[in-house]
């Protein structure tokens, strides 16, 4: 059995159970709770000696952070930045890390088997680490979670009547006759936004996890191509370490832009219900 050769399995759309015990515990929630220990420690490490010129961990933390929290206040405005911001920022970076988390060795091609145990070879039954982000019960949960408070910021800054008026209502500050004539078809849109809210967690979670898991896919067959297609080991192996790397850049990429497009995107829903009264005061 050759032990330098990558996995040969394609990755399932399940994420598996590694303690029978414990049937919450699957191989991408303990990379989940891996990739909010990192997240956890660099932010402690930068900001456990916090200085006036930052320098080293605290600087690049603030980079990150006063940049995340300009873009975020452009999108969704200076009233609602405060309250939203701490939620867009953890899932950009929750998404980041474990987007490129995914791409280090031994994810996905380190686990166990039935008859030889723990095991890094082809073929293996149960891998012990599987990318969080590919696995959709993890992107739904993070876009459910995000739909609830969302809901819930709507109508804390709009109010409950003002949230049906801003679903529901005439557009436009038409009054009289055309307004009275114009509520069916407002209605109806009104509906049909309800219909693409009720979508929302759907589109956010398979979008995330449709790339994240193509991605993958991708990078298994490019490490395996060789064998597939029977040529000799040292051929075989010499191409699981070539033919990666091209989208090994790729996946970082994407893994970045993923994160980004899955925090907009939240930005942008938060945006177009709580501006709307303001944006009419005015």
């Amino acid at each position: 059995m050759n032990l330098l050769l990558p996995i040969a399995a394609d990755i399932p759309l399940y994420a598996d159970n590694l303690l029978l015990e414990v049937e919450w515990l699957t191989n991408s929630i303990f990379v989940s709770l891996i990739v909010v220990a990192v997240v956890l420690f660099f932010a402690r490490k930068a900001t456990k000696d916090v200085k006036l010129v930052p320098e080293g961990p605290q600087n690049a933390f603030e980079a990150v952070v006063e940049t995340l929290y300009d873009t975020v206040e452009e999108i969704v405005g200076h009233h609602m930045v405060g309250k939203v911001f701490a939620l867009l920022a953890t899932l950009f970076l929750f998404i980041l890390t474990a987007n490129w988390f995914a791409l280090l060795p031994g994810v996905g091609s380190i686990g166990f088997g039935e008859k030889t145990g723990f095991l890094t070879v082809p073929n293996i039954e149960v891998p012990l680490f599987r990318p969080t982000t590919a696995d959709l019960n993890m992107t739904l949960a993070m876009a459910l979670v995000f739909t609830v408070l969302w809901l819930y910021w709507s109508i804390q800054e709009l109010g409950v009547g003002g949230f049906f008026k801003h679903m529901f209502g005439v557009k436009g500050g038409l009054k009289g006759f055309m307004a009275v004539a114009l509520m069916p078809i407002f209605f109806m849109v009104g509906v049909i936004e309800v219909v693409s809210i009720a979508f929302r967690p759907v589109s956010l979670s398979l979008r995330l996890f449709g790339n994240v898991f193509a991605g993958e896919n991708l990078l298994v067959t490019m490490l395996t191509l060789g064998k597939k297609l029977g040529m000799p080991d040292f051929v075989a192996y010499a191409s699981s370490v070539v033919l990666p790397l091209p989208f090994y850049f790729l996946e970082l990429l994407i893994g970045l832009l993923q994160a980004m497009v899955f925090t907009l995107l939240c930005a942008v829903y938060i945006t177009l219900s709580t501006s709307h009264d303001e944006e009419e005061a005015h």
